[in-house]
C-alpha cells in the first residue's frame, strides 16, 4: 500500500475513533442527565458498576467471537489501574458534590497541563511552542464558555486534586499498557472492565448512601427508570471502548484536547432543548476560541517536532505477539 494511502487510511479510521467517542460520550451525558435529573436516580457511581458489567458482558461475547485474543496483564499492573480508574470516578463525584460548578469545571480543565507533565515526566515527551500555545488557547475557551461561580474549600479542593491526578494516571494508563503489552483496546478492556464491574458494585451503594443519603435497593424503579438506565449501560459500552481506542491510537494530552469539543457539542445541545438561556455572548465567544485552538493543536502536534518523544524508553513485553 503506498504511504499517502496508508495515512488516508490512518485518517479516516482516526476520525472514525473520535467520533465514535464523541457521539457516545454526548449521547450517555443526555441519558444520565433525564435519568437524574427527570428520574431522580442519583446513584452515579453504582450506576457507572453498571456500565462496567455491560461492558465486561461485551467483551465475553467478542471473545467467544474470537474477536479477543487470549493475552497476558500482570496483576499488579490490572490492580494498579483499578485502582486510579476508581478513585477517578470517586473523586469526580466526590468533586461534584463538595465544589461549585466553577471550580469543578476549573479542575476538569487542570488534566490537560497535568497529563502533559505526565507525558514529559514518564515518556520524555518534548512538545513545540505552538503546541503549547494552542493548549492554552483550548483551556481559556473552555475556561470561558464553562467557568462561572468559583469556590473554593478544603475538602472540595483535597477531592479535586485526587480526581484531577487519579484520571490523568488513569488515562495515562491506558495508553501505556496497550503499548507495553501489545494490547488491544478490546483485550485491555477484557482485563479491567470485570474487575472495575465488581468492585464499582461493591464500593457504588456505599459512596452513593453517604453522598445522597439514599440507598439504591430503596430506589422507586419504575419502566422507565430501569429503560432509561438500561440504555444508560448499553451507551457505556461504546463509551468505554472508544476511550480506550483514541487513547491507545493517540495519547492522553490529545484526548483530552481534542475531547473538549464533547464540551462544546453538550453546551450547544442544551441550547436548543432547553432554549437561550445556557447560550450568550461570552459563551459564544468561548466556543469560537476553543474550536480555533483545537484546531491548531491539531495541525501543531501533527507537524514534526511538534510532539516528539527524547528517547524510545519505554520496553513491550517480548512475551507478547504485536497483532
Amino acid at each position: 500500500m503506498a504511504p499517502s494511502s496508508k495515512a488516508e487510511k490512518k485518517a479516516a479510521v482516526d476520525a472514525a475513533a473520535w467520533m465514535f467517542n464523541v457521539v457516545t460520550s454526548v449521547g450517555i451525558i443526555i441519558v444520565n442527565k433525564a435519568l437524574m435529573g427527570g428520574y431522580g436516580f442519583s446513584f452515579a457511581t453504582t450506576l457507572t458498576g453498571l456500565h462496567f458489567v455491560t461492558t465486561t458482558l461485551m467483551t465475553i461475547v467478542l471473545r467467544m467471537l474470537g474477536y479477543i485474543q487470549p493475552s497476558h496483564l500482570p496483576l499488579s499492573e490490572l490492580l494498579k489501574f483499578v485502582f486510579f480508574a476508581n478513585f477517578s470516578i470517586v473523586g469526580m463525584n466526590v468533586s461534584l458534590m463538595w465544589n461549585s460548578v466553577g471550580f469543578y469545571q476549573i479542575a476538569k480543565l487542570s488534566m490537560i497541563p497535568v497529563s502533559c507533565l505526565l507525558e514529559v515526566c514518564l515518556d520524555k515527551i518534548r512538545y513545540s511552542r505552538d503546541t503549547k500555545l494552542s493548549i492554552g488557547v483550548v483551556l481559556l475557551g473552555v475556561g470561558v464558555c464553562t467557568v462561572t461561580d468559583v469556590s473554593v474549600n478544603t475538602k472540595g479542593f483535597v477531592a479535586a486534586f485526587i480526581a484531577v491526578w487519579s484520571t490523568s494516571l488513569q488515562q495515562y494508563y491506558v495508553h501505556y499498557l496497550q503499548r507495553k503489552y501489545s494490547l488491544s483496546s478490546f483485550s485491555l478492556l477484557g482485563h479491567t472492565a470485570p474487575a472495575q464491574a465488581g468492585s464499582l458494585l461493591l464500593l457504588g451503594p456505599l459512596l452513593d448512601y453517604w453522598l445522597t443519603n439514599n440507598r439504591v435497593d430503596r430506589y422507586a424503579y419504575d419502566t422507565p427508570s430501569v429503560m432509561f438506565i438500561i440504555l444508560s449501560c448499553t451507551i457505556a459500552v461504546g463509551t468505554n471502548l472508544s476511550q480506550f481506542i483514541c487513547i491507545g491510537r493517540f495519547t492522553a494530552v490529545s484526548f483530552q484536547v481534542l475531547g473538549h469539543m464533547k464540551t462544546i457539542l453538550v453546551l450547544v445541545m442544551g441550547f436548543f432543548f432547553f432554549g437561550k438561556e445556557g447560550l450568550n455572548l461570552h459563551v459564544v465567544v468561548g466556543m469560537i476560541i476553543a474550536v480555533v485552538g483545537m484546531m491548531w493543536y491539531g495541525n501543531a502536534s501533527s507537524k514534526p517536532g511538534g510532539k516528539e518523544r527524547w528517547s524510545h524508553s519505554l520496553p513491550t513485553n517480548k512475551t507478547e505477539s504485536r497483532s
